[in-house]
């Protein structure tokens, strides 16, 4: 069964009570090995890590293996994916990636709940797999964020999906520039406020941590470095 989020079906192998790292290995391994697709591409944070299963499966004929080191999306694509251990950073990269399956090894909840949040996958437990949530239903909207913020927010998502990489850096020097021009904007709206709201625009992972890093910086009252081009915008 595929996520909500991706077209191709996405589990998360999780360390339940008395488990083991190498049973949640294994659990993974075999959900993929389950699913129809090209062959198997494993992806770990270097070449060398702990675990005989892995290794075997790595070992295999025809199976790639990667490391996080110069990885990048378009290497999944048409492949079954084991993506052992990631961290944030390395999830939200896998935003767009056309693999043909993905099994995420969960290292930490901490690193993943976003995630999870987000792709809603089966979850690979001890003696049991957890199908995905059904979709809520419609829920009303949100207030909308004042001083023009939801507006301001809705331009830059619509930038930021008309490129394959996300927000390009003079959108991003708009909004660092508007956050330190226009302080009494974003003074009332909370990190999490834009959070959502970016996440409601469904914007790209990496996309909505680069915004919220901006307004958390702010906050604490760190300034930018805005180019000369910028440095006197204000979003209308």
């Amino acid at each position: 069964m595929s996520s909500t989020e991706y077209p191709f079906p996405v589990a998360v192998s999780q360390l339940g009570k008395q488990d083991s790292r190498e049973s949640q290995n294994a659990r993974a391994v075999q959900w993929l090995l389950d699913q129809r697709g090209g062959s198997i591409v494993v992806v770990t944070p270097q070449k060398q890590f702990d675990s005989d299963i892995l290794r075997r499966v790595a070992a295999r004929p025809g199976v790639t293996h990667l490391t996080w080191r110069g990885l990048f999306t378009g290497s999944l694509a048409n492949h079954r994916v084991l993506y052992a251990w990631p961290d944030r950073k390395h999830l939200n990269d896998l935003w767009g990636a056309d693999a043909d399956a993905l099994v995420v090894i969960e290292w930490g909840r901490a690193e993943t709940a976003t995630w999870i949040e987000d792709a809603n996958p089966v979850r690979l437990l001890p003696g049991q797999t957890v199908q995905p949530a059904p979709q809520p239903a419609p829920v009303e909207a949100a207030e909308p964020l004042p001083n023009g913020v939801g507006e301001i927010l809705e331009h830059i998502a619509a930038w930021a999906a008309g490129y394959d990489s996300g927000l390009k850096w003079n959108e991003e020097d708009k909004l660092k520039a508007d956050m330190m021009n226009c302080p009494e904007r974003w003074a009332p709206i909370t990190v999490e406020q834009v959070r959502a709201k970016c996440r409601e625009l469904k914007m790209r992972p990496n996309d909505i941590e680069t915004i919220t890093g901006f307004l958390e910086r702010r906050k604490q009252g760190r300034r930018f470095n805005v180019r000369s081009t910028y440095r006197d915008f204000r979003f209308a």
